[in-house]
């Protein structure tokens, strides 16, 4: 084995494949490491890039990514060797697997060894079919190498009893549907519409506008209103961000069919005035984590081979002077 030592190691299996992995917990972004390797055994819905390039990546059950600041990034993760492992704060696991197009800084946690990367290739050619076109659910679980597997979703804790209960059934809900398909999404995503959303009855602008809505709510609200508690931003301009950054879009989803989520949303605002600080982050939370599973399996099912006649030229296009 090339480059690997008898460091942490986990073991990244996608079992419909028939195929493992395995990678070292190399020392870099020790924190981000650390929280990686205490969340494990976990299970997921295998995500692949749809905009980045030859990317693989799934939503991770750690409520602590959302905020975690890392010690060491990579100023442009194309640069990164393929294999590398990131933790991202969109509650990510990702792995570089080829050549990719979107210049971004990344944190990178560790790396596949090297007589593993041509079957995580293997892996990510197989996970692309299945999320452009076959719609296959392919899973992937991540443990400590060695270990057998297992799965389990945080359940954050509140003194604020009504708090609490929110946050039991956002666990619940989260915890059901984390490896198959919410009902919602998925009737969504068969046409059904309770509220007649969509204009002659189409489907398709629905689906985008639900996708535009549901990702940014849960990675750049709820991830920066999570990062701003942490950081100590006062009570009272917090709740005032919070009730201008989730109210709108979440209504706006609950009509488009997420339903369950304008719900809890309703509940949390009713509640906002009466968190505390530790409440207030406990709460957050648990919907981040809920609210980027939808956007997860919203990926999934979305339809991306719609216009697939539709290709980019590679040409240089000549605007007029």
């Amino acid at each position: 084995m090339t480059g690997i030592s008898t460091a942490r190691r986990i073991e990244i299996v996608w079992p419909d494949l028939g195929i493992t992995v395995t990678a070292e917990l190399d020392g870099r972004n020790p924190e981000l490491a650390d929280a990686l390797w205490d969340s494990l055994p976990y299970q997921s819905l295998q995500g692949h890039a749809l905009v980045a390039g030859q990317h693989l990546y799934h939503h991770v059950p750690i409520p602590s990514l959302l905020h975690l600041h890392p010690s060491e990034r990579i100023p442009d993760r194309r640069d990164a060797p393929d294999g590398t492992v990131f933790c991202s704060g969109l509650q990510h696991l990702g792995i570089k697997y080829g050549t990719l197009t979107e210049p971004m800084p990344a944190a990178p946690v560790g790396r596949i060894r090297d007589e593993d990367i041509t079957a995580h290739k293997d892996a990510a050619d197989a996970v692309w079919d299945a999320v452009y076109t076959t719609k296959k659910q392919i899973l992937v679980e991540v443990r400590k190498a060695g270990t057998t597997g297992g799965h389990t979703i945080p359940r954050l804790t509140a003194t604020h009893p009504d708090a609490q209960t929110l946050i039991n059934d956002v666990h619940t809900e989260t915890e059901r549907h984390w490896l198959t398909a919410p009902p919602e999404l998925a009737h969504l995503h068969e046409g059904h519409i309770p509220s007649g959303a969509g204009t002659h009855d189409t489907v398709l602008p629905t689906l985008l506008f639900v996708n535009g809505e549901t990702r940014p709510l849960g990675y750049a609200s709820y991830g920066g209103l999570i990062r701003a508690a942490v950081a100590d931003m006062p009570l009272e301009p917090l709740r005032q961000m919070t009730r201008l950054l989730i109210g709108v879009p979440a209504e706006f989803l609950g009509y488009c069919g997420l339903e369950k989520l304008w719900h809890y949303t309703q509940r949390f605002l009713t509640l906002l005035d009466h968190l505390d600080r530790d409440d207030y982050l406990a709460v957050t939370r648990q919907l981040a984590l809920y609210i980027n599973l939808l956007g997860a399996w919203n990926l999934h099912l979305f339809p991306w081979n719609a216009t697939d006649d539709l290709r980019q030229h590679r040409t240089e296009l000549e605007l007029p002077a």
